[in-house]
């Protein structure tokens, strides 16, 4: 080949490289672009419409606008088939939608059993089940206040609890074609406190409410104090409650122990401020309003009822061992009742339970065992036919005595015509002095001139008296969590310490019946000029019990609650102590329906703290404990008066049988 035609053909090539390499890199180019632009289909589907063939209900999510504009979200739950059915409402601040989702279920006892739903009762019942977020919770629209109080000086809003349930009702009736106009409304709790708020102008279409272990008055003996003693350990609920729409925000601690997270913390006021809790609105409330004042008397559902109207028959709900409500439901029912002069109005159910326990299985507490499901018991022969009664078209009057009270001691259900009542017929009931004797004796004679005239003991704030043994739990509901049967633990580990007094009976030989409120009267002085005073009513056990070896010895509390001794002369204004002068401390512990056995001994203890449940009191006078400063706790010696002219005793409702 010719140098001449190999440069051409070298030309050739280098230009047929060159257009190669061109038409790769375009391609290349345009691949990458293809690329850029392809996308896989969004698998997720723009609205997901459930596919509920073989359900046995229907559930319709809304919002139920309010007369001020805000819309409420209100979970409706529908029986298929559903015709001229009752409804059941519930309204509360713990989300509806988790309340109507305790399972994935095609069924509606599923998704509904669990807190706040007496799922028997809904279920065989075939009502419409209907539950809304209050305002400012979870789903619902508008400003969410604690116990939003109705409008008057403490809300100058239009609206409140009993408009919003009224505008609820009002809307359900109109709009649930599946109703019979009928509606009903139960609850626990704060769920509880809402059906007594529904009572205050109620809309026509309710007719029936059951408030359930109800938030009535939260300074007298609900939720936040008793008798002016801070529940301190009530702080992750405030905190919990507030600080976010939907509780997403959680209390931290520091100890496993709550005793150690508090004694830590120093005063209830300092504690709050190191966890953030002066940045929700009700906390700021409870710091500026530690004394019974106006702020806390003025929405006292038992004095705002006692007011009212009667109007819609009412079925109160109390357990005989609440460990969060167990002031409010006996408060209404006092107030109330003197109105009910038919007879027919105001019903009143005591159980052997803790909070809420009514919806549970009630067969046992703690050690404690009834022989029986006592929660069954209610919802099957009480609660189920009083609502069907009221609410079904053409339902029999049910047999449903006025008050329905379990006896605890011999584990019984009392039918009686009104509270407090030892029986059906003949029983009369006595104010009976159980005195405190020398040698720490409790007897019904009164003592004698030459005993001793007091017992005492060292209260230490440093060391408080726990309520319970350690390490104390906090408040709460989750798996192996035993906050629900303080109440009924064994106070054999308080009556064994130096700084609890604990005064006993000699062997019953005859039973002892008790029916109503037990009122402690103790003189007692204190070298300080500020003290707590905790008074506990208990049955101790025999030292063996057959069949139950476990509950040799037992001290069972029947009775218990404490006082802060500033708020003596007043509620309202608090002031020092003298020391070291008796003076007398006389206040009403809870209800109690209780047998005290033969072979049975009574014991009081008395004590000076109650923690970490309660906060301490420094035991000198501060204008307000929540800002107590560490030097302000002081030792203190607390003396108990047992002398003629001076005697401390349990004034007890004794029952007499014909």
């Amino acid at each position: 080949m010719t140098q001449a035609v190999r440069g051409h053909t070298s030309v050739l090539l280098a230009d047929t490289i060159a257009a190669l390499l061109l038409a790769a890199s375009a391609m290349a180019q345009s691949s990458s672009a293809q690329s850029a632009q392809a996308t896989l289909a969004n698998e997720t589907p723009a609205k997901l419409v459930p596919a509920t063939t073989g359900f046995d209900y229907e559930r319709r999510d809304v919002m139920i606008p309010m007369r001020d504009g805000v819309k409420l979200h209100t979970v409706i739950l529908v029986p298929k088939g559903a015709k001229n059915a009752p409804i059941l409402l519930t309204r509360t601040p713990y989300s509806a939608t988790d309340l109507t989702s305790h399972a994935q279920s095609a069924h509606l006892g599923p998704i509904l059993y669990g807190y706040d739903n007496a799922t028997e009762v809904i279920v065989e019942g075939g009502y419409i089940r209907v539950l809304q977020d209050v305002r400012g919770k979870y789903d619902s629209e508008g400003d969410y206040v604690m116990n939003r109080p109705l409008h008057g000086p403490l809300n100058p809003t239009p609206v409140d609890h009993s408009t919003d349930t009224y505008d609820t009702i009002d809307w359900l009736v109109k709009n649930i074609p599946e109703s019979n106009g009928k509606v009903g409304i139960l609850g626990i709790s704060y769920d509880g406190f809402l059906p007594l708020m529904a009572l205050v102008n109620p809309h026509p279409a309710l007719k029936v409410s059951v408030p359930m272990n109800p938030m009535v008055d939260g300074w007298m003996g609900d939720d936040w104090f008793h008798n002016g003693a801070f529940r301190q350990q009530n702080l992750p609920y405030i905190y919990e409650q507030e600080a976010t729409r939907d509780n997403k925000a959680k209390w931290w601690i520091s100890h496993f122990d709550d005793y150690d997270e508090y004694m830590q913390g120093g005063s209830a006021g300092e504690l709050g401020r190191q966890h953030g809790v002066e940045q929700v609105g009700f906390w700021r409330k409870i710091l500026e309003h530690p004394s019974y004042d106006a702020f806390w008397q003025q929405q006292a559902m038992d004095k705002i009822l006692g007011a009212q109207p009667l109007k819609v028959p009412t079925m109160l709900v109390h357990s005989l061992w609440d460990q969060e409500d167990i002031y409010g439901a006996i408060a209404v029912y006092k107030a109330i009742k003197p109105k009910d002069t038919n007879n027919d109005k105001v019903f009143l159910v005591m159980g052997p339970w803790h909070h809420g326990q009514e919806i549970e299985d009630a067969s046992s507490l703690g050690a404690l065992k009834f022989s029986s499901d006592t929660g069954l018991y209610f919802r099957k022969e009480i609660l189920g036919p009083f609502l069907a009664q009221y609410l079904k078209d053409g339902a029999p009057k049910a047999d449903v005595a006025p008050v329905n009270a379990f006896e605890t001691g011999t584990n019984k259900w009392r039918s009686l015509p009104a509270w407090p009542a030892g029986c059906a017929h003949g029983c009369a009931i006595h104010a009976t002095p159980l005195y405190f004797s020398a040698w720490l004796r409790l007897s019904f004679a009164a003592p004698k001139a030459n005993d001793a005239p007091f017992d005492e003991y060292i209260s230490d704030p440093a060391k408080p008296v726990p309520f319970r043994a350690r390490p104390n739990q906090p408040v709460g509901y989750r798996n192996g969590m035993t906050w629900s049967e303080w109440l009924v633990d064994d106070q054999r580990e308080a009556s064994g310490r130096p700084d609890v007094l604990a005064f006993v009976s000699d062997e019953l030989r005859e039973p002892v019946k008790i029916s109503g409120q037990p009122i402690a009267n103790v003189v007692a002085s204190t070298s300080g000029t500020d003290s707590d005073w905790v008074v506990k009513l208990i049955d101790v056990y025999p030292d063996e019990v057959a069949g139950q070896p476990q509950m040799g010895g037992y001290q069972l509390m029947v009775s218990a609650d404490i006082f802060r001794g500033r708020y003596r002369e007043s509620l309202e204004t608090p002031k020092a102590l003298t020391p070291d002068k008796p003076l007398l401390y006389r206040f009403a512990l809870p209800t109690a329906n209780h047998v005290f056995l033969a072979g049975h001994r009574i014991m009081v203890q008395i004590q000076s703290s109650w923690f970490p449940l309660y906060d301490r009191n420094p035991q000198t006078f501060v204008p307000n404990i929540f800002w107590a400063k560490p030097g302000d706790y002081r030792k203190a010696t607390q003396r108990i008066y047992h002398a003629a002219g001076q005697a401390s005793f349990i004034e007890l409702p004794l029952v007499s049988v014909p």
